[in-house]
């Protein structure tokens, strides 16, 4: 093949597998769309897969919902799970323009809370998170060394993080390998998420049965203090 020729086939070849990346990125959206559709219907939950813009509205205490533009919800599934409110969806928004311009999607849940709860959050722990440690901008400090290592805790009143994440608490999430989620309790809703992650069916099971299990092992008086 001569220069020339290879020099016009080149562009060709990136723009067709371009195409073919979008085909496949299409095909594979469209095949977990129908896989979480046809588990919602198993679990007697409503699937609704077009976009919901008002969810930095209605949940106004979680920031992941205001980063960035063209933020919407999709593929949300509602309903009871095992006596909890739940809603789970993925959440898309975009970053920058033009060439620099990205596109971040993760899955979600927020599940209400049939009690008053506190603010506070529970993500993994960062390169950057160590750095601030060393300027005395660190987070919460527990007992726990490994969970201490693996977990950044911040919350607004130190003995409301020290309630909910008492021994049993950070053992549940040191055993479910917890430290890749981040949590956000709000005033009456918790909030479980990935970094730009999106989820099948059974991640989505084990990340709400994390949240069920840790607020179910709030102290009760703890929940009784927060209800008077």
């Amino acid at each position: 093949m001569a220069s020339s020729d290879l020099s016009a086939f080149i562009p060709l070849l990136f723009i067709a597998i371009f195409i073919a990346a979008v085909v496949l990125s299409f095909m594979s959206a469209r095949k977990r769309r129908k896989m979480l559709a046809e588990w919602a219907t198993s679990r007697n939950l409503l699937f609704t897969p077009e976009k919901n813009s008002c969810f930095e509205h209605v949940h106004p205490a979680f920031k992941c919902f205001k980063y960035g533009d063209s933020r919407y919800a999709f593929n949300i599934i509602t309903g009871d799970w095992h006596g909890w409110d739940m809603t789970a969806f993925d959440y898309h928004y975009t970053t920058g323009s033009g060439k620099n311009r990205q596109t971040h999607l993760f899955s979600c849940i927020i599940l209400k809370s049939p009690f008053p709860l506190k603010p506070l959050s529970i993500r993994p722990e960062g390169f950057f998170d160590k750095l601030t440690e060393f300027f005395g901008l660190d987070d919460i400090d527990f007992e726990s060394a490994e969970f201490s290592r693996r977990f950044f805790v911040k919350a607004p009143e130190k003995k409301w993080a020290y309630d909910i994440l008492h021994s049993r608490a950070m053992e549940l999430l040191l055993n479910r390998q917890a430290a890749k989620y981040y949590i956000e309790f709000a005033t009456d809703e918790v909030l479980i998420r990935r970094s730009d992650s999106t989820w099948q069916p059974a991640d989505i099971e084990q990340a709400v049965d994390t949240i069920i299990a840790l607020l179910d092992m709030i102290p009760d008086y703890v929940k009784k203090q927060m209800q008077s």
